[in-house]
Protein backbone atom coordinates (compact mmCIF):
# COMPACT_ATOMS: atom_id res chain seq x y z
CA UNK A 1 0.00 0.00 0.00
CA UNK A 2 1.79 3.36 -1.25
CA UNK A 3 1.47 6.70 0.80
CA UNK A 4 0.17 10.02 -0.42
CA UNK A 5 0.86 13.55 1.26
CA UNK A 6 -0.26 17.02 0.80
CA UNK A 7 2.74 19.63 2.47
CA UNK A 8 2.57 23.19 2.80
CA UNK A 9 6.74 23.41 2.97
CA UNK A 10 7.90 26.55 4.90
CA UNK A 11 11.03 28.78 3.56
CA UNK A 12 13.89 27.00 5.00
CA UNK A 13 13.73 23.23 4.17
CA UNK A 14 15.03 22.00 1.30
CA UNK A 15 12.93 19.48 -0.11
CA UNK A 16 14.79 16.56 0.45
CA UNK A 17 15.16 13.58 3.48
CA UNK A 18 18.61 12.61 3.39
CA UNK A 19 21.66 14.21 2.03
CA UNK A 20 25.56 13.24 1.49
CA UNK A 21 26.61 16.87 0.54
CA UNK A 22 28.98 18.16 3.18
CA UNK A 23 27.80 21.62 2.72
CA UNK A 24 23.90 20.31 3.51
CA UNK A 25 24.20 18.81 6.86
CA UNK A 26 22.75 21.90 8.59
CA UNK A 27 20.27 22.02 6.50
CA UNK A 28 16.42 21.69 7.33
CA UNK A 29 14.84 18.57 5.82
CA UNK A 30 11.05 17.01 5.14
CA UNK A 31 11.49 14.28 7.38
CA UNK A 32 11.74 16.99 10.39
CA UNK A 33 8.72 18.01 9.92
CA UNK A 34 6.18 14.99 9.78
CA UNK A 35 6.55 11.02 10.24
CA UNK A 36 6.52 10.55 6.97
CA UNK A 37 6.24 6.65 5.92
CA UNK A 38 9.37 4.73 4.67
CA UNK A 39 10.40 5.51 0.90
CA UNK A 40 8.17 8.56 0.49
CA UNK A 41 9.62 11.06 -1.87
CA UNK A 42 8.93 14.35 -2.98
CA UNK A 43 7.27 15.03 -6.42
CA UNK A 44 9.64 17.80 -7.90
CA UNK A 45 11.01 20.08 -5.35
CA UNK A 46 10.81 23.94 -4.13
CA UNK A 47 14.02 25.35 -3.16
CA UNK A 48 15.23 26.39 0.20
CA UNK A 49 13.82 30.01 -0.18
CA UNK A 50 10.59 28.78 -1.91
CA UNK A 51 7.62 27.69 -0.20
CA UNK A 52 4.09 26.39 -0.81
CA UNK A 53 2.65 23.25 -1.76
CA UNK A 54 4.43 20.13 -2.21
CA UNK A 55 3.13 16.46 -2.78
CA UNK A 56 4.90 13.41 -1.61
CA UNK A 57 4.42 9.85 -2.37
CA UNK A 58 5.84 6.36 -1.82
CA UNK A 59 4.37 5.71 -5.73
CA UNK A 60 7.20 6.33 -8.68
CA UNK A 61 4.44 5.63 -11.11
CA UNK A 62 2.15 8.80 -9.52
CA UNK A 63 5.35 10.91 -9.02
CA UNK A 64 6.08 10.54 -12.40
CA UNK A 65 2.39 11.31 -13.18
CA UNK A 66 2.70 14.72 -11.25
CA UNK A 67 5.87 15.68 -12.94
CA UNK A 68 4.67 15.10 -16.40
CA UNK A 69 3.78 18.25 -18.80
CA UNK A 70 0.23 17.95 -18.73
CA UNK A 71 -0.07 19.10 -15.38
CA UNK A 72 -0.16 22.89 -14.31
CA UNK A 73 1.54 23.95 -11.62
CA UNK A 74 0.78 27.00 -10.22
CA UNK A 75 3.11 29.71 -8.51
CA UNK A 76 2.29 33.01 -6.65
CA UNK A 77 5.39 35.01 -6.58
CA UNK A 78 5.84 39.09 -5.10
CA UNK A 79 8.66 40.55 -7.42
CA UNK A 80 10.71 43.85 -6.72
CA UNK A 81 8.54 46.59 -8.47
CA UNK A 82 5.05 47.07 -10.38
CA UNK A 83 5.02 44.68 -13.03
CA UNK A 84 4.20 45.55 -16.15
CA UNK A 85 1.49 44.21 -18.91
CA UNK A 86 4.73 43.62 -21.36
CA UNK A 87 6.67 42.17 -19.04
CA UNK A 88 3.62 39.67 -18.30
CA UNK A 89 3.38 39.05 -21.85
CA UNK A 90 6.71 38.25 -22.86
CA UNK A 91 6.53 35.77 -19.98
CA UNK A 92 3.64 34.04 -21.75
CA UNK A 93 5.45 33.76 -24.58
CA UNK A 94 8.24 32.24 -23.28
CA UNK A 95 11.68 33.77 -22.25
CA UNK A 96 14.95 32.17 -22.44
CA UNK A 97 17.00 31.26 -19.30
CA UNK A 98 20.15 29.46 -18.39
CA UNK A 99 19.75 25.88 -16.52
CA UNK A 100 22.89 24.52 -16.05
CA UNK A 101 25.14 26.91 -18.00
CA UNK A 102 22.89 26.11 -21.48
CA UNK A 103 20.50 28.68 -22.79
CA UNK A 104 16.91 27.35 -22.78
CA UNK A 105 13.65 28.86 -23.62
CA UNK A 106 10.71 28.36 -21.58
CA UNK A 107 7.37 27.01 -23.17
CA UNK A 108 4.48 29.51 -23.18
CA UNK A 109 2.58 30.10 -19.70
CA UNK A 110 -0.50 31.67 -18.00
CA UNK A 111 0.56 34.61 -16.06
CA UNK A 112 -1.45 37.53 -14.64
CA UNK A 113 -0.69 40.17 -11.98
CA UNK A 114 -3.09 39.13 -8.52
CA UNK A 115 -5.01 42.22 -7.46
CA UNK A 116 -4.05 42.98 -3.78
CA UNK A 117 -1.51 40.60 -1.11
CA UNK A 118 -2.99 37.37 -1.04
CA UNK A 119 -2.80 36.86 2.33
CA UNK A 120 0.02 34.33 3.14
CA UNK A 121 1.00 34.05 6.74
CA UNK A 122 4.72 36.08 7.34
CA UNK A 123 7.60 34.66 6.61
CA UNK A 124 9.77 33.09 9.31
CA UNK A 125 12.80 34.88 7.83
CA UNK A 126 13.05 38.49 6.91
CA UNK A 127 12.55 39.54 3.53
CA UNK A 128 13.09 42.49 1.93
CA UNK A 129 10.66 45.70 3.75
CA UNK A 130 8.03 47.88 2.00
CA UNK A 131 10.84 50.89 2.44
CA UNK A 132 12.54 49.46 -0.49
CA UNK A 133 10.13 50.43 -2.86
CA UNK A 134 6.60 48.87 -4.45
CA UNK A 135 6.75 45.25 -5.10
CA UNK A 136 3.65 43.18 -6.74
CA UNK A 137 1.94 39.89 -6.58
CA UNK A 138 1.67 37.89 -10.18
CA UNK A 139 0.53 33.98 -10.89
CA UNK A 140 2.75 31.98 -12.89
CA UNK A 141 1.55 28.53 -14.37
CA UNK A 142 3.70 26.39 -15.69
CA UNK A 143 3.68 22.73 -17.12
CA UNK A 144 7.49 22.33 -16.91
CA UNK A 145 9.54 22.34 -13.87
CA UNK A 146 13.23 23.44 -14.62
CA UNK A 147 15.52 24.36 -11.99
CA UNK A 148 14.66 27.61 -10.56
CA UNK A 149 12.43 28.25 -13.49
CA UNK A 150 10.12 30.78 -12.58
CA UNK A 151 12.44 32.69 -10.81
CA UNK A 152 14.73 32.94 -13.83
CA UNK A 153 12.04 33.39 -15.71
CA UNK A 154 10.79 36.67 -13.50
CA UNK A 155 14.08 37.91 -13.05
CA UNK A 156 14.55 37.95 -17.33
CA UNK A 157 11.86 40.27 -17.59
CA UNK A 158 13.28 42.50 -15.21
CA UNK A 159 11.55 41.64 -12.04
CA UNK A 160 13.34 39.71 -9.60
CA UNK A 161 11.64 37.16 -7.24
CA UNK A 162 10.98 38.39 -3.12
CA UNK A 163 8.65 35.16 -2.06
CA UNK A 164 7.37 32.12 -4.37
CA UNK A 165 4.71 30.32 -2.82
CA UNK A 166 3.24 27.36 -4.96
CA UNK A 167 -0.44 27.58 -4.57
CA UNK A 168 -1.43 24.46 -7.10
CA UNK A 169 -0.61 21.53 -8.68
CA UNK A 170 -3.02 19.77 -10.85
CA UNK A 171 -6.47 20.22 -9.10
CA UNK A 172 -4.74 20.02 -5.92
CA UNK A 173 -5.22 23.53 -3.84
CA UNK A 174 -2.69 25.20 -1.23
CA UNK A 175 -5.77 26.41 0.06
CA UNK A 176 -5.32 27.63 4.08
CA UNK A 177 -2.94 25.02 5.14
CA UNK A 178 -0.51 26.53 7.81
CA UNK A 179 3.14 26.68 7.00
CA UNK A 180 4.74 22.88 7.91
CA UNK A 181 1.09 20.81 7.85
CA UNK A 182 0.83 17.76 6.46
CA UNK A 183 -2.40 15.94 4.91
CA UNK A 184 -2.29 12.45 4.16
CA UNK A 185 -4.26 11.47 1.17
CA UNK A 186 -5.68 8.35 -0.23
CA UNK A 187 -4.59 9.75 -3.66
CA UNK A 188 -3.89 13.08 -5.30
CA UNK A 189 -6.30 15.23 -7.65
CA UNK A 190 -4.29 15.78 -10.67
Amino acid sequence: MHHHYILHKPAGYISQFVSNEPTRRNKKKLGELYDFAEGTMAIGRLDQNSEGLLLLTTDGKVSEAVRSKTVEKEYYILVDGMITDEAISRLTTGVTISIHGKRYTTLPCHAHRLKGDPGFAPRATMMRGDNHGPMSWVSVTITEGKYRQVRKMSAAVGYPVIRLVRVRIGHVLLKDMAQGAVIEVDKFDI
